[in-house]
C-alpha cells in the first residue's frame, strides 16, 4: 500500500513543530475539529503537508475559489511528487442554468460550455479516492454538488486481467456501457479502436496513457500502457480498471427503475395541475416529461438528466443528493482553507439554487423530484464532514464555536515579524500617500492601496497615473487569469502600485510589497471590519520593511481590534526571535506562474522535454488568450494539428505541440 512521501528540503521552524505535534495529536485522540490560526507567511501549508504525511489518512483540502485551489494543488503537488494528488472543482467554463422568469414569461434554457480537461482531472481524483489510501483532493465549494452516486459508479466498472476469458465483442458492448466511443480516425479520451485482435482504449480520467489490450481467441493474452500519440508502449500491466466517461453513468436495470419512478410522480403532478387548473403548466410539463423519457429509454441518458438524480441515485424524496464526500473513506481529513470565507460559501449555495428550481416546478417546467438535484444544505454537509482542520489568519464565528483546540503558528519560519500598524488623518491621505508611494519606488518596493468604492478606487489611479506614479487599478470586472498577471506583473515591476477594493485579502503571496494602505479605515463595515483590516495589513507581512497605514479620523472597534491582535503577535514573533538569537530575512521567492509545478495527472516527468521550445511559441498568444473560451479554442486547433502530425508520423513535432497544449491547460485550471 502506497503511503505519503512528503518531499522537501525545509525543516519545520518557528512555531510549525508545536503547531504540527499539537494538530496531530488532536487528530489522533479523535477531536472533531481544530483551528490553526496562522498569520500571513507562517507556511500554513507545509505544516498541513506534514500533518498529512504523519497521520498518513487521505485528505480533501477545500479552497474558496479556484484560484486559491490552483495555487495549493501545485503546492501539495510539489511537496508530494510521488503521491496522489488531485484537483476537483467544477468544469464549467460558462454556465447558464435553466430558469424562468413570470413576470416576462421568459424561459431560459440551460446552456454550458465543459472544460474537458478538468473533466479528466475530475474523474481523476474519484479514482484516486476508491483505489488508494495516498490521496489528496484539492476542490473548492463545487464539492457540496450533487455527482453520481459511488455505489452505481462501481457498478459499472470494468476490469480486465492478463489471462481473462473474454469475448471481443462482449468487451466492446461493456465499453459502450461505460459512455465510450468507438473511432478509428480521432483516438481522444473516453474512445476505442479496434485493429483484429488489439483493442486500444483511451481512459476517460487519462491525459496521455492510453491503454492496449490484446487477445489470443477470447483469452487475453497482454495488457500495456501505452502513448497514444507515438504508440510506443510505457509498460506492461498485469491488469486495469476502467471506470465510466462520466460521474452520471447508470445501469440499464436501474434506468428502467428511474422511468417507472419518473412516470409515477408524472401522473400525480398532472392530477394536481388539472385540479388546480393549471392547463399550460400541465401540457408543458407532460410534453417536456415525455420527451426525456423517450431520451433516457433510448440512449441511457437525457439533456437535464441530472433533475432526475434522486431516482437515477434510488435516494428517497428530500435526502442529501450524493456528492464527492460520498467518496472519501470514513477515516479522512477535512482541511478547509480560509475558513472565514469557505465556511459561509457552503451554507448559501443552497438557497439561491432552491429559489430558481421552485419556479421551474410551480410552473411546469419541472417535476417536484428536481428540487432535490441541488447542492446538500449546510447541516447535511457538517454530519457528512470527516474530521476537520480550520485553516484561517482570521478565523470566523463558526470556527470559534467548534473549535475543539485552537493552534496558533504566529511565529514565521523566516523571524519575519508583523507590519508596524500606523494610524494617519483621512482629510490628507491622498498627499501623504503620494509621498510614502515615492519613497517605496525610490528602493524599488510595491506598494497595495485599497478604497472603499469603485468610484474612488479609479479616482485614485487617475490622480496617481497623473504624478508619474506607474499604477495599475484591480476591479471585479477582470477575469481570474487577468487578475494573477496583474499580480505577476506588480511582482516583476512592471508597476509599483496596485489599488483595488476588497484587495487581495487572501492567499496570494507577494513578498516584494512593503507597504499597505488602507483608506477611510474608520468606515465600518463589511470592507473595515476586523477580520478585513487584518487580513488586508498581513498583505505586507513577507517584506522585512513591512509596513501597514490606516488612514482614519476616529478610532473604531474594529481598527483597535484589529491593531491590538496585530500588535500581540508582533510582540510574539519579536520575543521569540530574541530568545532564540534569531534574524529577521526577507522572503526570496521566484515569479512563476500561480500553476508552476502543478504536473497533470497522470503525467511522465518526459512530457516536460520541449517545454522551453513550445514556451516561445505560445509567447505570441499570451496577449489574447484572456478568457477561458479562448483558450479552449486555441487548445482546440493545437491538437488537431497534433494529431494530424502524429499521423503524418512527424512525432517530434507533434510532441513539441502537446507540451504547448499542456502549458495551456495548465493555465486554464486558475479560471
Amino acid at each position: 500500500m502506497s503511503e505519503f512521501q512528503l518531499v522537501t528540503r525545509f525543516q519545520p521552524a518557528g512555531d510549525q513543530p508545536e503547531a504540527i505535534r499539537l494538530m496531530v495529536e488532536g487528530i489522533e485522540v479523535g477531536l472533531a475539529h481544530q483551528t490553526l490560526l496562522g498569520v500571513t507567511g507562517s507556511g500554513k501549508t507545509f505544516s498541513i503537508a506534514n500533518v498529512i504525511a504523519q497521520v498518513q489518512r487521505p485528505t480533501l483540502v477545500l479552497a474558496p475559489n479556484k484560484t486559491l485551489a490552483a495555487q495549493l494543488y501545485g503546492e501539495f503537488k510539489s511537496f508530494f511528487p510521488n503521491n496522489a494528488v488531485e484537483y476537483f472543482v467544477s468544469y464549467y467554463d460558462y454556465y447558464q442554468p435553466e430558469a424562468y422568469v413570470p413576470s416576462s414569461d421568459t424561459f431560459i434554457e440551460k446552456d454550458a460550455s465543459i472544460n474537458d480537461h478538468i473533466e479528466q482531472m475530475r474523474l481523476s481524483a474519484t479514482k484516486a479516492l476508491l483505489e488508494r489510501r495516498d490521496a489528496i483532493i484539492v476542490t473548492t465549494v463545487s464539492c457540496i454538488y450533487g455527482l453520481g452516486s459511488p455505489e452505481t459508479y462501481l457498478k459499472m466498472v470494468l476490469h480486465v486481467d492478463r489471462g481473462d476469458k473474454l469475448d471481443q465483442r462482449a468487451l466492446l458492448r461493456r465499453l459502450a456501457d461505460l459512455q465510450y466511443t468507438r473511432n478509428e480516425m480521432d483516438f481522444a479520451r473516453a474512445t476505442f479502436r479496434v485493429r483484429g485482435d488489439v483493442i486500444d482504449i483511451f481512459p476517460a480520467e487519462s491525459d496521455l496513457e492510453a491503454i492496449r489490450i490484446e487477445l489470443f481467441d477470447d483469452e487475453v493474452e497482454n495488457i500495456a500502457a501505452f502513448d497514444p500519440l507515438t504508440g510506443e508502449v510505457i509498460r506492461k500491466l498485469p491488469r486495469f480498471t476502467f471506470y465510466p466517461k462520466s460521474h452520471y453513468v447508470t445501469p440499464r436495470e436501474t434506468l428502467l427503475e428511474a422511468v417507472d419512478g419518473i412516470k409515477e410522480e408524472l401522473a400525480q403532478r398532472l392530477e394536481y395541475l388539472h385540479k388546480a387548473n393549471k392547463l399550460v403548466e400541465a401540457q408543458r410539463l407532460e410534453q417536456r416529461t415525455r420527451f426525456d423519457l423517450e431520451m433516457i429509454l433510448e440512449l441511457g441518458y437525457c439533456n437535464g438528466i441530472e433533475n432526475y438524480s434522486r431516482y437515477l441515485s434510488g435516494r428517497p424524496a428530500g435526502a442529501a443528493p450524493p456528492t464527492l464526500y460520498d467518496y472519501l473513506p470514513d477515516d479522512a481529513l477535512l482541511v478547509i482553507d480560509e475558513s472565514h470565507v469557505s465556511v459561509p460559501q457552503v451554507g448559501a449555495m443552497y438557497k439561491g439554487d432552491r429559489s430558481r428550481k421552485e419556479t421551474l416546478v410551480e410552473y411546469g417546467f419541472r417535476l417536484p423530484s428536481a428540487l432535490d438535484n441541488r447542492p446538500m444544505r449546510f447541516d447535511e454537509w457538517e454530519n457528512v464532514s470527516p474530521q476537520t482542520i480550520f485553516v484561517s489568519a482570521t478565523p470566523g464565528n463558526y470556527e470559534a464555536e467548534h473549535a475543539g483546540r485552537v493552534v496558533e503558528q504566529v511565529v514565521r519560519p523566516t523571524g519575519l515579524v508583523d507590519p508596524q500598524v500606523e494610524v494617519r488623518p483621512a482629510t490628507t491621505q491622498v498627499d501623504d500617500l503620494l509621498s510614502e508611494i515615492r519613497k517605496r519606488v525610490a528602493v524599488e518596493e510595491r506598494v497595495l492601496v485599497t478604497t472603499l468604492t469603485k468610484r474612488m478606487a479609479e479616482d485614485l489611479t487617475d490622480y496617481l497615473a497623473d504624478h508619474d506614479v506607474r499604477v495599475r487599478y484591480l476591479h471585479s470586472d477582470i477575469d481570474t487569469v487577468e487578475r494573477v498577471e496583474i499580480i505577476r506583473d506588480l511582482r516583476l515591476g512592471t508597476f509599483d502600485v496596485l489599488v483595488g477594493i476588497n484587495l487581495l485579502r487572501e492567499g496570494l503571496d507577494m513578498p516584494e510589497v512593503s507597504l499597505v494602505a488602507i483608506l477611510d479605515a474608520d468606515k465600518e463595515g463589511f470592507l473595515r471590519s476586523e477580520r478585513s483590516l487584518i487580513q488586508t495589513i498581513g498583505r505586507a507581512a513577507r517584506n522585512l520593511n513591512g509596513r501597514a497605514i490606516l488612514y482614519a479620523d476616529n478610532m473604531t472597534g474594529s481598527m483597535q481590534r484589529a491593531i491590538g491582535e496585530t500588535e500581540r503577535r508582533r510582540d510574539k514573533q519579536i520575543a521569540f526571535n530574541a530568545a532564540n538569537g534569531i534574524v529577521p530575512k526577507g522572503v526570496v521567492k521566484d515569479i512563476t506562474d500561480i500553476m508552476e509545478g502543478a504536473n497533470v495527472p497522470g503525467s511522465r516527468s518526459k512530457k516536460r522535454k520541449g517545454m522551453a521550445k513550445a514556451a516561445e511559441e505560445s509567447a505570441r498568444y499570451e496577449a489574447e488568450l484572456r478568457s477561458p473560451g479562448e483558450i479552449a479554442k486555441r487548445i482546440k486547433q493545437l491538437e488537431e494539428k497534433m494529431y494530424q502530425l502524429a499521423r503524418d508520423l512527424e512525432f517530434e513535432a507533434a510532441a513539441q505541440l502537446r507540451d504547448e497544449i499542456t502549458a495551456l491547460r495548465e493555465r486554464m485550471i486558475t479560471t
